[in-house]
């Protein structure tokens, strides 16, 4: 594939686990807010491949989108207590903007880094802290409706919402990733609900490498590793994009 794959909030944790393992994988166009330091590029990433631009500039956005084709879109505000101004600015409305870019620009995939939150709300005092433990039956696959723990996951679900609509009327490959709990080296310890949705650096970038080459229409997948703990399935990213992880929480109790 010769056309470039635009990352955006490429500085931030989920883009640096995957440019720090997919970072030969791809031609990549970088977008952040801030100027990226040399630490952050992989190999072969020049000066000119980075757009220091808020996800919101329209101008700046549809330049960085010339001629790519699959966007990986992370940028916005990732803090879970965000307030409702910050979410709609840079979430929602910074969603629709690259969404509206990417479908001018005649982009053939888009994979959006949706959330854990966009359902937190399923996991209510009857159900925890069985869930998270692997002889409970429990499990979320993507066919439920958003049920938001917070303002942030609120404006995760609109993003899937979003993709939902530019897929239905520009045709363009939408695929949610709804991220569980990314950490480097090993999962949270001395908490399960950490080590169920633990997903590790390395399977990030492998299921998002999958979000760029498999083929799709509209997915929603859950972004977590092969956990003995796990409430959310991950049948369907193994189905559809063809995702093999290799880490397990389990591999890490003591």
């Amino acid at each position: 594939m010769d056309d470039p794959v635009l990352l955006t909030g490429a500085g931030g944790r989920v883009g640096q686990a995957i440019l720090r393992h997919s970072g030969d994988r791809f031609e990549w166009r970088l977008l952040d807010r801030e100027p990226l330091s040399s630490e952050k590029l992989p190999a072969g990433v020049s000066k000119d491949d980075v757009y220091a631009v808020d996800v919101t500039d329209e101008a700046a956005v549809e330049e960085a989108m010339e001629g790519v084709y699959a966007v990986i879109h992370l940028a916005g505000d990732p803090r879970p207590e965000a307030p409702w101004d910050s979410v709609l600015r840079n979430n929602i409305d910074g969603t629709h903007t690259v969404l509206q870019a990417a479908v001018d620009a005649g982009v053939e995939k888009f994979a959006f880094a949706s959330s854990n939150h966009a359902v937190g709300a399923y996991e209510t005092d009857e159900r925890t802290p069985e869930m998270y433990r692997p002889d409970d039956d429990f499990k979320l696959d993507g066919e439920e409706l958003p049920r938001p723990s917070n303002l942030y996951g609120v404006s995760k679900a609109s993003g899937e919402v979003l993709g939902r609509y530019y897929h239905d009327h520009a045709g363009i490959s939408v695929v949610n990733v709804r991220i569980g709990n990314l950490t480097e080296g090993h999962p949270p310890i001395d908490y399960e609900r950490g080590q169920a949705m633990w997903l590790s650096y390395r399977d990030c970038a492998h299921l998002f490498e999958r979000c760029v080459l498999a083929d799709y229409d509209y997915e929603i997948v859950y972004g977590i590793s092969d956990n003995d703990r796990k409430y959310y399935s991950i049948d369907r990213a193994r189905d559809v994009l063809g995702y093999e992880p290799t880490d397990n929480s389990a591999e890490f109790e003591g």
